[in-house]
């Protein structure tokens, strides 16, 4: 994999190369860089903030009740603030993973930040590092990164916590869903991992020269994973509540993040459309409309969401299963403007 830029900074170019098309490629790069740019400046303040944070842990010789008593006021805003800069973070990488797990030249990224799992849970999509803590401790394979730092976060993996610990945030007497304090050591490696790696697809993306087929093949790829979203979805705190076990996607509901994915989707149709308009411009027409008709339906099942209604997870099947069909119509017209195009597509 490349290594971190000194700075991110730098803009695309045009490959004055590349063969003349109707399709507007650099747009996508541009977009693509333009967010790789954003989520490296958001990773970079998380990593401060968990650096802070153990800082304060390491005065204590990481006695994390000590830590409590002798600065709580301190130690809520730092992890307040570290979970605010991870919930700007994560959208960041949501707004481009349509094209980045969509294009098998920069896949494995969306493996190690965000889609990856761990060796406990094993399957075909393991993550392929180890994490390093700052005290020597190695965690095997230990999950997606955003996943890895939100667990700590939140509170919601108790390896990744710290324990001996009652953590009463807000003074209530009671101890509530994420009071609790991240173990130091997994957050700043996780934070300085996802730091590193948020650098390295920054610069994987301005090195990267889109063609059609990485395009084609992003949409064809992404869009169809309507089902398994919403599945995710389904089995979080934001429908099963208490009774959920996932111990990611727990800050920010996946109805959220499908939206975003499909924003950069939509990115990817707007650059390939006018190629697609030389052979069948009604047909690129519809293939536009069907797609913001499909983020407008995750996001009208959001906006009920967020107006307090709890979905039980018939429902979310039930929803999942409509997305899934509206995708996966889309992606058959896709597909068949690719055929039409002689476009070779990837899979």
């Amino acid at each position: 994999m490349p290594s971190a830029p000194a700075g991110p900074t730098a803009q695309p170019t045009a490959d004055k190369n590349r063969p003349t098309s109707p399709a507007d490629l650099d747009a996508i790069k541009v977009y693509l860089v333009g967010k790789s740019n954003e989520l490296k400046r958001a990773t970079a303040e998380l990593k401060t903030l968990a650096d802070r944070y153990y800082d304060a842990a390491a005065v204590t010789n990481f006695d994390y009740a000590a830590l409590w008593s002798s600065q709580k006021d301190d130690v809520v805003k730092l992890v307040q603030d570290a979970r605010a800069a991870w919930m700007n973070a994560s959208p960041l990488y949501e707004q481009m993973e349509g094209i980045v797990a969509g294009t098998p030249s920069l896949a494995e990224y969306d493996v190690i930040l965000d889609a990856g799992a761990s060796k406990e849970e094993g399957g075909d999509n393991v993550v392929p590092f180890d994490l390093t803590l700052p005290d020597g401790r190695v965690i095997e394979k230990p999950g997606n990164l955003f996943g890895v730092s939100e667990s700590a976060l939140w509170g919601t993996f108790t390896d990744f916590t710290a324990q001996g610990i009652v953590a009463d945030f807000d003074g209530d007497g009671q101890v509530e869903f994420s009071e609790a304090l991240p173990d130091a050591h997994v957050l700043k490696a996780a934070a300085d991992e996802l730091d590193r790696y948020a650098g390295e697809l920054l610069a994987a993306a301005q090195q990267w020269e889109p063609t059609e087929s990485d395009a084609f093949t992003a949409l064809v790829v992404m869009v169809p994973t309507m089902e398994e979203y919403f599945a995710s979805w389904r089995d979080s705190r934001f429908v099963k509540g208490d009774q959920s076990t996932q111990r990611d996607f727990v800050a920010i509901s996946r109805l959220a993040d499908i939206q975003d994915i499909l924003a950069s989707l939509q990115v990817v149709h707007a650059g390939v459309s006018p190629l697609i308009r030389t052979v069948d411009a009604s047909q690129d027409a519809q293939i536009e409309k069907q797609l913001a008709e499909l983020k407008a339906f995750v996001a009208d099942v959001h906006r009920q969401e967020q107006s307090g209604k709890r979905f039980t997870p018939e429902e979310a099947d039930l929803l999942g299963k409509e997305a899934q069909d509206r995708a996966t119509a889309i992606t058959g017209q896709i597909a068949q403007m690719a055929a039409k195009l002689n476009i070779k597509l990837e899979q």
